[in-house]
């Protein structure tokens, strides 16, 4: 079975135009077969956006599938993003969403770190949950090799998709904040420290 988180995806393309708003900001957005939440902006990335807060400087939308984080975060808060997936139809689409909404983000393909440089004053994902337990927590941990001091990771996750063990993981490294639950989402902050 083909996923979002596979690097060349096979289903035949379909491209829609989604409109979002968070926050009084419009987004515009494109969408596809084989990308995540394809109809549209999903529940748990929703809450998150709604729950940043003081983004600023260098920030990594680590599977940033077609951009709304990315987008979201730089037509926000101004700040400099980088938006990496091993996904490449998630990679021209987020390209094309750039354009489409006028924001300027780098955007590389990337599995997980593989060609990530430098360090970000934050981090924030909806992660993909279902790579995996040992993956998934290999991402999150990973993100403090490339966190400025005190710099933060954002997340979402699901109760049911294992947000309370998620968080203990967490706590082993991070100095970790439960910013929101919403419908069974976890809206999360990690600071490095």
């Amino acid at each position: 079975m083909e996923h979002y988180y596979t690097k060349e995806t096979k289903s035949k393309s379909n491209i829609k135009k989604v409109t979002i708003k968070i926050k009084n900001i419009v987004l515009e957005l494109l969408t596809d077969n084989g990308v995540f939440s394809k109809k549209g902006l999903d529940f748990g990335t929703r809450c998150l956006l709604e729950n940043l807060s003081d983004i600023k400087g260098d920030v990594l939308d680590i599977g940033c599938g077609y951009g709304p984080i990315g987008i979201y975060v730089a037509k926000r808060y101004n700040a400099k993003v980088t938006m990496s997936d091993i996904n490449q139809r998630a990679i021209s689409l987020a390209k094309k969403n750039i354009y489409l909404n006028k924001v300027d983000c780098e955007v590389i393909q990337s599995d997980m770190y593989e060609n990530i440089i430098g360090s970000y004053d934050h981090i924030i994902t909806n992660p993909p949950i279902r790579i995996g337990k040992e993956k998934l927590y290999y991402l999150l941990k990973e993100a403090k090799q490339y966190l400025k001091p005190n710099g933060n990771l954002w997340l979402v996750v699901n109760k049911n998709q294992g947000a309370k063990s998620l968080v203990k993981e967490l706590e082993k490294d991070y100095l970790v904040q439960i910013i929101d639950k919403n419908k069974g989402f976890y809206i999360i902050l990690a600071r490095n420290c």
